[in-house]
């Protein structure tokens, strides 16, 4: 049309490069070379677009990386918030628990009791000599030998000692052994001051001096049943008995490789002395506390040696003197007086001995109660007719190894600091050294409990023979007690603990008012004259407390 105007392009939408689009419809367009530049630009554009993407991917995996870090972060800090409100509340629990333990330990102190009408006579003076000591002394009085009779403290009776108490009986001044009836109490026996002796009366004075190995030395006038001194020693040496328990150790070990030598030629002994080895030593282990608990056991244990001594299990004979410490003839009555006893027998003791060594270590330390049923199958063991050899018992073969294990119970220190000192003390050495101090410390607890428990057994009411009388509890107890100050160690106080330690009733039930003299010079005296104070002669005084506490026994 004439009038009609040309329509415009818009600008929005700008025309393709007109060179680019000549080069397209250019007749050349599909030559080699027109198919390279198209090549080249495809893979420049292939290159680039991979490029972002790894670049995009990269950017990504950062993201995520930093959002695990971040979580793990936030998980790490709540697990941390729920320990430590965890921390808090066990530690609240405990603070608790303790609170509790020292509201049942707070006992409220009885009354005294009122005093009596009449005046009573205080270390036989009269209670107007006792306020006035110096018109006393200016008169002349001398105090009553023989104090009022008073009930006995903690409702024990003082016995005569016996129960094979030899050379500790309670006996007169003329020598008689007859019990006076004004025995001095434990109570009375308290009352004394304790750093003024002068004040004891001469009745008191004269039972400790007679009954007390701590209050001064003197000669034996016999030994005890199995060679072993019964004298307390102001200065702690080493019997032969003592020396002689190193051979006899010696000696099972030698028994020990014969029975193995005897084994690779005799079938039926090998097979049944493991079998008898081992029931042995499941039995010791399976001993309990409760009372009667431990028939089947006991039972089994005579069985096997009952087995083995009748000869039942053929074994080769031995001379019996090389595991005892005192030589011993025939004696009339005795089921074995014959020179040699099968040696199975004497291996099953060794055996037997050994597993109680083990049961103490092992079981006693952190409760020493528990020793108390070990102590008893021992008694049993040691003291019947059928296992003695011509009237006495075989116990030696058990103290040996005590005295391999504990020397202190024997009188034997030492420098803890030294070797030969340790040596000396019974420290365990290993193929890595000595074991560690508190180990040490484990298997002296347990062996001090082990031996009271052997030694302060009652047999007043059984026809058998203490084995291990109480006076060796007392002879050990003065061996430690009585060492130089500048030799005292850390051992001596731990095993001394033990030995006290859930014992000290029976010792008093045994030794009476000599028992508190010997009590208040092992937990009072002995730590105070120690030139190192280390933790076990804290542990003795703060033991000396808590006597006080829960028997109400003052030292």
């Amino acid at each position: 049309m004439v009038n009609s105007s040309t329509p415009r392009r818009s600008r929005q939408w700008s025309s393709p490069d007109r060179h680019s689009l000549s080069s397209i419809l250019s007749e050349n367009r599909n030559s080699p070379l027109s198919h390279k530049d198209a090549l080249a630009a495809a893979k420049a554009e292939h290159d680039r677009v991979r490029e972002d993407a790894i670049r995009v991917y990269q950017d990504y995996e950062s993201q995520q990386e930093q959002r695990r870090l971040l979580e793990q972060q936030e998980r790490i800090i709540k697990q941390q918030k729920q320990e430590e409100e965890r921390i808090k509340t066990e530690e609240r629990i405990r603070e608790e628990e303790v609170r509790l333990r020292e509201l049942k330990l707070k006992t409220i102190p009885k009354l005294p009791p009122e005093p009596p009408t009449p005046v009573a006579e205080v270390n036989g003076a009269g209670a107007g000599a006792a306020h006035e000591p110096t018109r006393a002394d200016s008169a002349g009085t001398k105090p009553d030998p023989t104090p009022s009779l008073k009930t006995p403290q903690f409702g024990l009776p003082q016995p005569a000692l016996t129960n094979g108490l030899k050379g500790h009986t309670n006996a007169d001044a003329n020598g008689t052994g007859s019990v006076k009836p004004a025995q001095l109490t434990i109570q009375s026996m308290l009352s004394q001051p304790i750093d003024q002796p002068k004040a004891l009366s001469q009745a008191q004075s004269h039972l400790t001096s007679t009954l007390s190995p701590f209050a001064q030395p003197f000669t034996p006038s016999s030994t005890q049943q199995n060679g072993f001194p019964v004298s307390a020693l102001t200065t702690p040496t080493i019997s032969a008995a003592t020396d002689r328990y190193t051979e006899i150790h010696k000696n099972l070990k030698k028994l020990r490789q014969s029975l193995l030598q005897q084994a690779k030629t005799n079938p039926a002994l090998k097979q049944r002395m493991g079998d008898m080895r081992r029931e042995l030593r499941k039995n010791m282990g399976q001993l309990v506390g409760t009372k009667g608990g431990n028939k089947k056991q006991n039972e089994t244990i005579q069985a096997l040696l009952d087995e083995a001594i009748s000869g039942s299990v053929p074994s080769q004979l031995v001379d019996p003197s090389d595991y005892i410490t005192d030589k011993r003839e025939p004696v009339q009555g005795a089921l074995h007086n014959e020179p040699q006893l099968p040696s199975l027998f004497l291996y099953l003791l060794n055996h037997f001995a050994k597993a109680v060594i083990n049961q103490f270590i092992n079981e006693c330390f952190a409760q020493p109660k528990i020793a108390d049923p070990i102590g008893v199958t021992v008694a049993i063991i040691f003291s019947k007719d059928i296992y003695l050899w011509r009237g006495k018992t075989l116990i030696d073969i058990l103290m040996a190894k005590f005295r391999v294990s504990c020397p202190v119970l024997f009188g034997y220190h030492g420098n803890e600091k030294t070797e030969q000192g340790r040596l000396r003390l019974g420290w365990k050495k290993s193929a890595g050294g000595f074991i560690p101090e508190q180990q040490h410390s484990d298997r002296m607890k347990g062996l001090g409990a082990g031996y009271a428990a052997i030694a302060l057994r009652n047999f007043g009411k059984t026809k058998n023979t203490n084995p291990w009388p109480p006076s060796n509890y007392w002879a050990a107890m003065a061996r430690i007690v009585n060492t130089p100050p500048a030799d005292i160690s850390e051992t001596q106080f731990v095993v001394l603990r033990a030995m006290i330690e859930t014992s000290e009733e029976k010792f008093i039930q045994f030794y009476g008012n000599a028992a508190i003299a010997a009590l208040r010079k092992a937990l009072v005296e002995f730590p105070e004259k120690a030139v190192n104070k280390t933790p076990g002669a804290s542990g003795l005084q703060v033991l000396a407390q808590i006597l006080k506490r829960d028997i109400g026994l003052e030292l």
